[in-house]
Parts: C-alpha cells; structure tokens; sequence
C-alpha cells in the first residue's frame, strides 16, 4: 500500500479518505512546480508532473477511480505514461451517444489521429464509418476506443509496458460502457484482446468470462492496401449484425 501511495505522489494525484464513502474522494490534481528550465512538451495537456517510472498497480489503482465517460477521459489526459510527451494529442476513447451494444478496439493512433485528436480519423475513418454503414450502424452507436492513447514514436510497435500501462483505461472503459460485442481492428488488438493470430484467425469469434463476443478483422489501413479483404471483412460484419439481433 505504501509503494502504490508512493506511486500516486509521482503521479502528481494526491487521495484523501472520505466520511461518507468506502474508498477515497475524486481525484484532486496539483500542477508540478515550475522547473528552473522552461520544458516544451508537445502535448495538448501538459503533465501535471514530470514523467517519472509508473508501475501497473498504480494505473489499475487509477482507472479503478472513473465512475463516468467524463471523468475517466480527464484521467487519461492526466495520467503520466511514458508515451504522452512525445506526441501531439492525447487520444481519448469515444463513447456512443446511442449504443447499439457494439464497441470497437483499434490498435495504436496513427498520425493522422495524433494531429487532430480523434480516433480512427483520416481514410481509415472513412473507410470505418462505410464498413459500420453497411450493417446499419454508426459512431453514434458505437463506442471506440484505442488500445493506447498516445502515438508511439513513428508509429512502432508498442512495447508490453505501454500496453500495460493503458490496458487498465482500456477495461475500465469497457465497464462503464457495457457492450454486448467487440470487434478488434487490426493485429496487435486481435492479439491483446482475443489471444489469436489475425493472419491465421481473421474473423474468429472469442467469447470473454463476462460472455462478451469478439469478433477479429482486419484494420481499415490494411483492407485499405489489400482491397481483397473486403470480402473476408465484410462476411465478419454480417455475422455481428445476426449476433446483436439475437442477443
């Protein structure tokens, strides 16, 4: 316990006990001390203190937090990962404003994402909201979020401690959004998410302990390069649109 305090002091959060509540009070954040050099850090939220080691308890202590969309979002923006002061924007998951019950997790944002603040934004983006079209949604009905929120250098494969140090946002998100199915995009999702190989699995059906249905395809960028897969994409998308009317 002492260690995750620890933790969260370096984090820049400090969490007090409450009278009239079992476990602690939100989050009260404080600004860092303003160093004796200026530091440009290319983020639309500044870190509220220096990126300093972050262990995995603590970002699972965190997310734990979120009782709401709004409140988990402003966590992210103010969780210390390694990733955050080398990128542009911070990528926060979208939550539909009418669920349907479906959710999509996408691998890490692309560039395009990183300059404008949005998930799967871009041809990717156009692409998806087609692909959701086709069977009668959209991201009005769908909820999307990222496995990480911040771009990795160049677009590299993140390493499995930045996966880890997200993945606790990523659940969190899912439990406060409830979906009935996820389709992951992309092959590090397929991997995280569904423990398959989309090369060798693409549109394989995995059902979570809590008897949530995911559905493995293709990202949009690769169906993009690879216009043949349209064909395998679109037979997955026809077996999510018959699961969510029979569930």
């Amino acid at each position: 316990m002492q260690s995750l305090l620890k933790d969260l002091i370096l984090a820049g959060v400090r969490w007090e006990l409450s009278d009239d509540s079992i476990g602690f009070n939100e989050m009260i954040s404080h600004p860092a001390p303003t160093p004796e050099r200026t530091r440009t850090v290319a983020s639309v939220v500044p870190p509220i203190s220096p990126v300093v080691p972050m262990s995995v308890d603590t970002a699972v202590a965190m997310a734990m937090r979120p009782t709401t969309i709004d409140s988990l979002s402003r966590m992210i923006l103010e969780f210390n990962h390694p990733l955050r002061t080398g990128v542009s924007n911070v990528v926060l998951p979208h939550a539909a404003t009418n669920p349907n019950g479906v959710m999509i997790i996408t691998d890490i944002p692309s560039s395009d994402d990183d300059a404008c603040g949005q998930i799967l934004s871009g041809g990717a983006g156009e692409l998806l909201d087609k692909m959701m079209g086709a069977i009668g949604m959209s991201r009005e009905t769908v909820s999307i979020s990222p496995l990480l929120f911040w771009r990795t250098p160049g677009g590299r494969t993140p390493s499995r401690t930045e996966l880890d140090l997200s993945r606790p946002f990523v659940n969190r998100f899912i439990e406060l959004t409830e979906p009935r199915i996820i389709i992951t995009l992309g092959t590090i999702a397929a991997s995280e998410f569904a423990g398959i190989d989309l090369i060798h699995n693409h549109g394989a059906e995995t059902i979570l302990p809590n008897n949530i249905h995911v559905f493995s395809i293709y990202h949009p960028n690769y169906i993009i390069l690879k216009p043949d897969t349209k064909r395998d994409v679109w037979a997955v998308l026809q077996n999510v649109q018959k699961l969510l009317k029979n569930l």
